[in-house]
């Protein structure tokens, strides 16, 4: 495993009453994909909302090539590197296709290169470019969700949940865009419910529980092991397929 680029240790976030990180320590090693898988309510999303900002950890340490980001707000985060694609997509609704991957540039415009790059990955953001994004269908504003976060490289992309909700052609088209930008190089920390898409595209993985990380290694092992993944994740032979 290469040397992280982001590593949170100990990391407890509460939200209202709530606990719901109960000491988090996950490494994130550079140029390679990794996925956090767990049942629903173990904590993937409080994580991946807590390393950008929008939770603030009430104990731990989150670092980014080794420096603290812990009490950054949102826009600091995202200025150091990071790029978001949240469960609920973000997207501006009123604006239109370009005027959302516009905002998303840090720079205000985005590189002729990575727009083609862009648009031959997900063609319906060339078709509807200047349609408001809430005319989209739910397929193609998780395109716009993803496009969003990749418009510029960036150090670290966070996904929470790509293929949520999304037929079957949707899915296989967002999975080759990141298996793409994996192939350049990209890190990704990403949550994912369908294994067989999780399987695909990670390198390593690690898996939570109740608010922990309850076991780390290569994504090629857990993959290997259905007896491991019905113990981790409850997962049965046919959605582990």
């Amino acid at each position: 495993m290469s040397d992280p680029i982001l590593q949170l240790k100990g990391v407890k976030t509460d939200i209202a009453q709530y606990h719901i990180l109960h000491g988090v320590d996950l490494d994130v090693p550079r140029g390679a994909v990794t996925m956090l898988l767990g049942r629903n309510g173990a904590g993937k999303t409080t994580t991946l909302r807590t390393i950008m900002g929008l939770w603030k950890p009430h104990q731990g340490e989150i670092l980014l090539d080794g420096a603290h980001i812990n009490g950054l707000n949102p826009a600091q985060i995202a200025r150091r590197g990071i790029g978001f694609v949240p469960e609920d997509m973000g997207i501006f609704s009123d604006l239109t296709v370009e005027e959302n991957l516009r905002l998303a540039a840090l720079s205000g415009q985005p590189i002729p290169e990575r727009m083609d790059w862009i648009f031959a990955a997900f063609p319906a953001l060339k078709t509807f470019w200047k349609s408001a994004a809430g005319t989209l269908s739910g397929g193609q504003k998780q395109m716009l969700s993803v496009a969003r976060a990749v418009v510029e490289d960036r150090e670290l992309y966070l996904i929470d949940e790509p293929s949520k909700g999304l037929a079957p052609a949707i899915v296989a088209t967002l999975a080759r865009a990141l298996k793409d930008l994996k192939n350049r190089g990209a890190t990704i920390l990403m949550v994912e419910q369908n294994f067989s898409l999780a399987k695909a595209l990670g390198d390593h993985v690690a898996v939570m529980d109740d608010g922990r990380i309850i076991w780390s290694g290569a994504m090629a092992e857990l993959a290997s092991d259905t007896n491991l993944q019905e113990r981790l994740m409850g997962l049965k032979m046919e959605s582990a397929g």
